[in-house]
C-alpha cells in the first residue's frame, strides 16, 4: 500500500475528485492517511473528515515535518495554494499536482490563464498532471487532457470544463497511475508503463 497525504486548501474540490475514485475503487493500493489545509475553516477539512480522513492545519517546515513523521511516499497537491518550502526536495518525483493548461503552453502567465486562452484565440486548452520538481514547479509531465475552446466560452465556463473534465479526472488518474506502479521516470520523461508490464 503507498502511503498518501493530500495537500488542500479552499473548496476542497480536487481533493474531493480523489476520495470519489477512491470510494469507486479506481485508485489501487492507497493508503490515504491525512489530508493537511493551511486554514482550519477550509471547506476542504470538512471534505476530508465527512470521508474518515485524519486532517490537520499546517503551514511551511510544519506540514514537512508532518509528513515526515508520518512516513509518507506519496504527496497529492490538491489544490493547495501555499508555498511549498522543502517538501518537492523531500519528495522529489514522489509529488503529483496538476496545472490548468496544457504545459508548457502559457507557463507563466500571470493572472486568469483561462481569459488569457479566449484573449490569444487559442482553439484547445486543457490541462497537465505532473510531478513536481525540486521548486514545486511542472517536473515530468504525467498526462495531459485537452478540451475545445467554444466560441461562446468566457473565462468562468471554461474554468470549469477544463477543472471538471480534465483536472480531476487527471490527478486521479495520475495517482491511481503511481500507486500501480506504473509510472517511470526517465531523464525529464514519464514513461506509462503497461498494465501487464513485468516488474
Amino acid at each position: 500500500m503507498v502511503r498518501a497525504a493530500v495537500l488542500a486548501s479552499g473548496e476542497g474540490s480536487q481533493l474531493q475528485a480523489v476520495l470519489d475514485a477512491m470510494y469507486f475503487k479506481e485508485i489501487p493500493n492507497i493508503e490515504l492517511v491525512a489530508v493537511i489545509c493551511p486554514q482550519r475553516d477550509a471547506y476542504a477539512m470538512k471534505r476530508a473528515l465527512n470521508a474518515g480522513i485524519p486532517a490537520y492545519v499546517g503551514h511551511s517546515m510544519a506540514v514537512a515535518n508532518k509528513l515526515k513523521d508520518m512516513d509518507i511516499e506519496l504527496v497529492v497537491l490538491a489544490g493547495y495554494g501555499r508555498p511549498l518550502g522543502v517538501i518537492p526536495y523531500q519528495f522529489r518525483s514522489r509529488m503529483i499536482g496538476t496545472v490548468p493548461y496544457l504545459y508548457p503552453a502559457f507557463d507563466g502567465q500571470e493572472g486568469d490563464v483561462h481569459r488569457a486562452v479566449l484573449e490569444r484565440g487559442v482553439k484547445v486548452t486543457g490541462a497537465t498532471a505532473y510531478f513536481a520538481d525540486g521548486d514545486g514547479g511542472v517536473g515530468g509531465i504525467i498526462l495531459q487532457k485537452a478540451v475545445e475552446v467554444r466560441p461562446e466560452d468566457t473565462p468562468e465556463s471554461l474554468a470549469q470544463r477544463v477543472t471538471q473534465e480534465c483536472e480531476w479526472k487527471l490527478l486521479s488518474r495520475a495517482v491511481s497511475l503511481y500507486c500501480a506502479g506504473r509510472l517511470q521516470i526517465r531523464g525529464k520523461r514519464v514513461v506509462i508503463k503497461p498494465e501487464d508490464a513485468e516488474e
